[in-house]
């Protein structure tokens, strides 16, 4: 997928993380004020999509059988588990005020202390994100201490991909190093308790890359830099932890711009590095591999293909270096991967006389993407990969290769067949969800990238991968007709495309005949009356809105619907239509089936495209508003009046489930405060008293998108998270 860095994800602008003082060891969490958990307390499980995110980062350990570590450019990081076959995610405990901290920027192990592992977190480096933290664990990452740091990190952004910023010094277990984008090299002399800034030869740039990797030679250390103009030097070095020097001989040029990635063979003292002449993950047309002798330092370039040829098609193929890995079992055995690579598609070259001569691995793969089918993309067959920047070779098993992709991570065991090693990685950026009323599937989704999926089992991905005809990179807008669940509509980004229905529930899609001219440029979201007879589409703050009254056939524009707004469809009455105008804090509503829209009420809050409305299953006119700081508030008349709900004080998001035994009204579900902590609750009494549901170690960051109750199953709750794909919770 073709993305970039600060729009491939819901990207928080608005919510401001409080900066931290530097150097402060923290145990896991932050203090909290008590919440009432609900009797028994919650399980929480991860709804399957199979990956579906950027994996930037897997990292063997070197001296423990079956142990590895994963990270994420939003979702987080996580560990394998050998015995189980899975990863399991080390950082849902981070909370709502630490969401940029769900980004990983590195991760280390100290090879001595096979339980000590560290990540450096911060998705951002820009003025309204959080500064970044340091977690460290002796347990593998089941518990953690924290120290937050007084600069900022960029995990999902450009050079996200590039290799571990994060190093154990090889000399001494207790010194960490610390390589950050705008802030130059940091150093631990506690593992990781405390930091300081350190002297090194390069000054660092308020937008640049800084220290893009930082990997051990015997026992030195090499740091390379993303800031050189391609003149420069690009890569240092220091032998004894305190004078760092520029490497002699280092290669220059355009395909030596930027060192993306480094490895070292112990058996024949050779340090290997890819470059590129951008940082990536996107930007890369020109990158090359080279060799450093330590014991001589003799520089030889290796790689394996220049980028600058002609594809069969005539198209340019233009490309940088990405991946690296040795083998530790086989001395000169390596495996590189190219990055950004769309015409000729990326691949992973393996060597094994050390970079004379190289095999494709591409060339004769067989790819089984049968337990992800969403991998197709729409199509026949997977590609072998985009964006693949990490690249991992296990220490115990040379046949045991895994590399990461903009959606998942593949391995195998043979160098020929592949298939996604992604159990219990979920990192959708979640946007949209619904739970129907009837049918087979119990959610339906809508996420950045992989737009819609139709959930018929929760434990598995969806059989029919994402939605197509036509597919959508990211979808902007789902619903579902109250009165006709079976027809369903979704809006989205696509190239053949921005608006599908569904007869069946959203199991089979069929493009809108038309739709606005604007749609292509601006799709937003959308929504169908209760009996499926109407459609509204919303184009955002610049475009008016449109109906449609013969499932998209034809279009006309409505000049009163308040520009921008989601329009929310009454669930009872199909001539009725609500939209809230965020930009006024008013309320519109239309009683003539979205042809005209009228105010109603006013003075409400304003100026937050999230502020969000919803409405009740099975009720006319009763509506809800989730004004996030500012409180919820509630109509029972159609949006004329609204009462603010005094058992909590922050609403960020509402949905509604099933009613409790014995309760005539439906179960609320919300991401909010009723105290002083944002979390996850239900009440089962129209929102007089409400119960927390979630707990410190399920926290997620971000998941203010959307929430939703199971209409079918009582305590079932869906959550949208930006990382960590569907969670869903039932009463344990």
């Amino acid at each position: 997928m073709h993305a970039s860095s600060l729009t491939r994800r819901a990207v928080l602008a608005g919510t401001a993380v409080a900066a931290a003082a530097v150097s402060l060891p923290l145990t896991q969490g932050r203090a909290q004020a008590a919440a009432t958990p609900t009797k028994g307390g919650y399980r929480w499980r991860n709804a399957v999509q199979g990956g579906t995110g950027f994996i930037t980062g897997v990292l063997f350990h070197p001296s423990v059988r079956g142990l590895a570590y994963l990270r994420t450019d939003i979702g987080g990081a996580y560990r394998w588990d050998d015995r189980r076959d899975r990863w399991i995610p080390l950082t849902d405990h981070l909370g709502w005020d630490d969401w940029n901290l769900l980004g990983v920027e590195a991760m280390a192990v100290d090879p001595a202390h096979p339980n000590r592992v560290y990540l450096s977190l911060g998705t951002y480096a820009q003025s309204w994100a959080g500064n970044g933290a340091v977690l460290r664990s002796e347990d593998r990452g089941a518990t953690w201490k924290r120290t937050d740091l007084t600069v900022k990190l960029g995990a999902n952004e450009d050079g996200r991909g590039c290799g571990e910023r994060l190093l154990v010094d090889p000399r001494d277990s207790d010194t960490l190093w610390l390589g950050t984008r705008h802030d130059g090299l940091l150093k631990s002399t506690d593992r990781g308790a405390s930091w300081q800034a350190v002297s090194f030869p390069a000054a660092p740039s308020a937008t640049g890359q800084g220290i893009t990797l930082l990997v051990a030679a015997g026992r030195s250390v090499y740091a390379g830099w993303g800031d050189s103009d391609g003149t420069s030097p690009n890569l240092y070095r220091t032998a004894d932890g305190v004078t760092w020097e520029a490497v002699p001989g280092q290669p220059a040029g355009t395909a030596a711009k930027v060192p993306i990635r480094a490895a070292y063979d112990r058996h024949t003292r050779e340090l290997y590095v890819t470059y590129a002449n951008a940082p990536g993950p996107n930007g890369q047309s020109d990158g090359s591999v080279h060799k450093l002798r330590i014991s001589s330092g003799k520089w030889s370039e290796v790689t394996p293909v220049k980028p600058g040829g002609t594809t069969a098609d005539g198209s340019a193929d233009t490309f940088g270096y990405g991946g690296v890995a040795v083998d530790a079992r086989r001395p000169g055995t390596l495996v590189v991967s190219t990055n950004n690579r769309w015409a000729d598609i990326d691949t992973v070259f393996r060597s094994t006389d050390g970079g004379r001569t190289w095999t494709s691995l591409k060339d004769r793969a067989v790819l089984d993407v049968s337990e992800t089918p969403y991998l197709k993309w729409g199509d026949e067959k997977p590609k072998f990969g985009w964006w693949i920047q990490a690249l991992g070779l296990d220490p115990y098993d040379s046949g045991h290769i895994v590399y990461g992709t903009g959606a998942t991570l593949y391995g195998t065991r043979d160098l020929k067949r592949w298939a996604p090693q992604i159990r219990g990685v979920e990192e959708a950026s979640v946007r949209q969800l619904i739970s129907p009323p009837s049918g087979e599937a119990h959610l339906l989704s809508g996420s950045g990238d992989i737009g819609v999926m139709y959930h018929e089992r929760l434990t598995a991905s969806p059989s029919r991968g994402m939605a197509s005809n036509p597919v959508f990179g990211s979808a902007t807008g789902l619903s579902l007709a109250a009165a006709k669940p079976s027809y369903v509509v979704r809006a989205g980004w696509g190239d053949n495309g921005n608006g599908a229905f569904s007869n069946d529930g959203g199991r089979t899609w069929a493009p809108f005949k038309a739709q606005p001219s604007v749609a292509k440029s601006a799709p937003g979201p959308i929504a169908t009356n209760a009996d499926g007879s109407v459609l509204l589409w919303s184009f955002g703050t610049a475009n008016p809105g449109y109906r449609s009254a013969d499932n998209g056939a034809t279009w006309s524009e409505v000049a009163s619907f308040p520009k921008g707004a989601a329009p929310v469809a009454d669930p009872v009455d199909p001539a009725r239509f609500y939209a809230f105008d965020t930009t006024t804090g008013t309320v519109h509503a239309s009683t003539d089936g979205g042809r005209t829209f009228t105010a109603r009420a006013t003075g409400l809050s304003s100026g937050d495209g999230e502020f969000q409305l919803a409405a009740v299953p099975g009720r006319s006119g009763d509506l809800w508003l989730s004004l996030k700081s500012n409180g919820l508030y509630r109509s029972t008349d159609g949006g004329a009046t609204f009462t603010k709900v005094s058992s909590c004080w922050a609403s960020h998001t509402v949905g509604f489930g099933k009613a409790a035994s014995g309760a005539s009204y439906p179960a609320i579900y919300m991401v909010g405060s009723t105290e002083s902590i944002t979390a996850v609750y239900r009440s089962d009494d129209e929102a007089k008293t409400w119960t927390r549901i979630n707990d410190d170690r399920h926290q997620w960051g971000w998941i203010g998108a959307a929430i939703t109750g199971d209409p079918r199953v009582y305590g079932r709750v869906y959550i949208a998270t930006n990382g960590r794909g569907v969670q869903y919770g039932e009463p344990a």
